[in-house]
């Protein structure tokens, strides 16, 4: 027993670098496919929670537009009733409205869009764009 050798124990096996790594390799594929895998199974789930969301907000927003016609069809007759004018003309009058109150609203969206989104980006982008031609300017001259 005193002459005997203790063998040397390698904690990483004596499959040798190359199995070792073709083991991490192959250990990593399977943790990504399994990874993959999740995230397909959450994406179809998610994509299905979002198509509900789409079909309840685009049904609701169907149901606001004919509340409002019929809010405004109403409205219409009742002026023309109450006035004891045709409804022809009340009707002509709220559609003459609608045109007014789009345009306002329309000039509105066109002055929104003339303002410059992103000043601070761009006033940085201009800066670094300014240091880097100072910067060509002085590897270009001569030393």
């Amino acid at each position: 027993m005193a002459g005997d050798t203790m063998r040397f124990r390698n904690p990483a096996g004596h499959a040798g670098l190359l199995n070792n790594l073709l083991s991490l390799a192959n250990t990593l594929a399977g943790f990504f496919e399994s990874r993959i895998g999740l995230f397909a199974r959450e994406s179809k789930t998610a994509l299905v929670h979002l198509l509900l969301l789409a079909g309840g907000l685009v049904g609701g927003l169907v149901l606001v537009a004919f509340g409002y016609v019929f809010l405004l069809v109403s409205a219409i007759f009742g002026i023309a009733h109450a006035a004891g004018i045709s409804w022809v003309w009340i009707a002509f009058g709220a559609g003459i409205l609608h045109l007014v109150l789009a345009l306002g609203c329309a000039l509105f969206a066109k002055a929104q869009l003339s303002k410059p989104m992103f000043k601070a980006s761009v006033a940085e982008l201009k800066k670094d764009r300014e240091w880097l031609k100072t910067l060509d300017k002085k590897n270009q001259s001569p030393s």
